[in-house]
């Protein structure tokens, strides 16, 4: 693999290609080389961690051994672990959304320090027994890998294995301020917590989709079998938004979301509906065993428990978002003040657009305004 160059031109679409040896502990080695993929990215970032943590979780209803990967450790340099069952998604749900929050901030804080609000960041979560997203391969103009010490990349698909030559080997960081001790071990987890959930719901606006939503969104579709349902707020209920003028329609909000899902979780249903109150199909539907909710939005969840036991529904496990908790923080401290600067909201977005793009602000208004043409069936 060739060194990173001296003097390396933007382009518009990276890969970055990482693993991780453990989900305890904050992924440091990862600040400095996200940094320098989304300073020379102009259009989209997909960054990829493979990992066995991340394949399928073995069904309990299958019986037999825990599977190896369970408590979010593992020795990755086993030839067998590439196709071992991967960890509880549902007991390791803070160490995930850890990561991927991590991940995120540093990404997200270069790209508003540059001025590029747009950038498009996907951060995925890829099994070494799962498919790899190829469509991301074929769209990458520069692949870029990082690991960390001691630690080998799984072994990479043939698409990647064609491109082998061009891929730019990024340094681990070592920065003092990046380096933590180990963190203890975790309690163990709830015996009575199924490793996934069949069908997980959640909600919100969706509007200009940011690092905040697709850790919400991808989160809720990692702990989910076989359906995620997204209830996406009606246009007619946003009219009181600030910088309303720059929201995107409904069409657009569950597109942009729908295309997000399928790259971060194909083979599960994405069922997203328009919502007008705030529970959605999670207030009336029998067969919806979890919801996902973030931190600011809890409230909500409290309605639809009332509204489902008013009804005579099962209740839902509900699951948080919340990467900065009063009583715990998921991040540590340097990177709970990096998350506090890292505007992840649709408001800034759409702000930004108002008051800096104009000529793009009119031309999307111009087309909100415009009938949609019908296609032919």
């Amino acid at each position: 693999m060739p060194a990173l160059p001296a003097t390396l031109p933007d382009v518009r679409h990276t890969l970055l290609l990482t693993t991780v040896h453990s989900l305890h502990d904050t992924p440091n080695f990862l600040a400095s080389p996200v940094s320098t993929a989304a300073r020379k990215t102009t259009d989209s970032l997909r960054i990829v961690i493979l990992s066995p943590f991340f394949n399928p979780p073995q069904d309990p209803r299958e019986g037999g051994a825990p599977h190896a990967h369970g408590a979010g450790t593992a020795d990755t340099s086993s030839s067998s672990s590439s196709s071992s069952p991967g960890i509880s998604r549902t007991a390791n749900w803070d160490d995930v959304q850890r990561l991927l929050t991590f991940v995120y901030v540093q990404a997200t804080k270069v790209a508003q320090d540059m001025g590029n609000i747009l950038l498009d960041i996907d951060v995925l979560l890829r099994g070494t027994a799962e498919p790899f997203p190829e469509q991301v391969v074929r769209q990458a103009e520069r692949i870029f890998s990082v690991l960390p010490h001691n630690t080998a990349l799984p072994v990479l698909p043939a698409s990647l294995q064609e491109r082998h030559e061009e891929i730019i080997a990024l340094e681990p960081d070592d920065h003092p301020l990046h380096t933590s001790p180990r963190s203890p071990p975790p309690p163990p987890a709830d015996p009575s917590l199924p490793p996934l959930y069949p069908v997980v719901a959640l909600g919100g606006t969706f509007d200009h989709l940011h690092a905040g939503h697709k850790i919400l969104l991808g989160m809720g579709a990692w702990i989910a079998s076989e359906k995620l349902i997204v209830g996406i707020t009606d246009d007619a209920l946003l009219g009181k938004k600030a910088f309303k003028e720059a929201m995107e329609p409904l069409a657009v909000r569950t597109a942009r979301t729908r295309a997000f899902l399928e790259l971060f979780r194909p083979g599960i249903v994405h069922d997203l509906v328009p919502i007008d109150d705030v529970c959605g199909p999670a207030g009336w539907d029998p067969y919806i065993h979890a919801l996902v909710v973030s931190k600011e939005t809890l409230p909500g969840a409290s309605t639809v428990h009332k509204r489902r036991e008013e009804q005579g529904l099962p209740p839902l496990r509900t699951f948080v978002i919340d990467v900065i908790s009063a009583t715990e923080a998921s991040v540590d401290a340097e990177d709970a003040a990096l998350l506090k600067t890292a505007k992840m909201s649709s408001t800034y977005i759409r702000q930004w657009i108002v008051q800096s793009q104009p000529q793009q602000h009119e031309h999307q208004r111009r087309n909100r305004n415009r009938a949609p043409v019908a296609s032919a069936s």
